[in-house]
């Protein structure tokens, strides 16, 4: 019993692995399970045993990695009180760095360009509006004890900062995404991160 639960789990990581790899080349909406049973080496019944149709798949791929921006969280209460900007600076930093795992870098890249959000994917759009909001506040939240603590520039205030923050993080991810394996962006995330930073402090730097 135990072998066939563990031959079981493996073909669905199998079925998954292959989703993966189809809705990468052509896309969510014009991918058939038959397509994803011939690239997993098994038959279609073999998916429906695991998954009761494409949706299901489509998020058992998305829970399967911890994606940044979306699942990765901003811990506020743990910022640095001393340096409450560095600590948004390691954030965003590693955001990035996560999009190192591929699993992870090839399902952002098939939820940020392959998918359409309609009907039964449209609560996946809705999770990643709330978790933007939530980022949006957390940020706030680390820029104001910015401002108490004398780092940000004068005239700047937390809640447009800290959107304008969330904006940037998802233009950046979305141009990493689309950059080549040693391209200008991914090549200079870090600096590009720490120029939005450093527009921030008081003194620029």
């Amino acid at each position: 019993m135990r072998r066939t639960k563990e031959e079981s789990e493996q073909t669905r990581r199998q079925i998954i692995a292959a989703a993966r790899r189809v809705f990468a080349r052509q896309g969510v909406r014009r991918t058939t399970l038959e397509e994803v049973a011939r690239a997993a080496g098994v038959t279609r019944g073999a998916i429906y045993w695991h998954f009761a149709g494409k949706t299901e798949l489509f998020y058992a791929m998305r829970e399967q990695v911890s994606l940044p921006t979306i699942d990765t969280g901003f811990a506020a209460s743990a910022a640095d009180a001393a340096d409450p900007l560095g600590s948004a600076e390691r954030y965003l930093r590693g955001v990035v760095a996560a999009l190192a795992d591929p699993a992870a870098r090839e399902t952002f890249r098939i939820m940020t360009f392959k998918c359409e959000y309609v009907g039964e994917l449209g609560r996946e759009l809705d999770r990643q509006r709330s978790r933007c909001s939530e980022l949006t506040g957390k940020l706030a939240q680390v820029y104001r004890r910015a401002r108490r603590a004398g780092q940000l520039r004068p005239g700047l205030t937390p809640v447009p900062a800290a959107s304008a923050t969330c904006s940037f993080l998802i233009g950046l991810v979305r141009l990493w995404l689309m950059d080549r394996a040693r391209g200008p962006v991914r090549r200079a995330a870090g600096a590009i991160i720490k120029l939005h930073i450093d527009s921030y402090r008081r003194n620029g730097r």
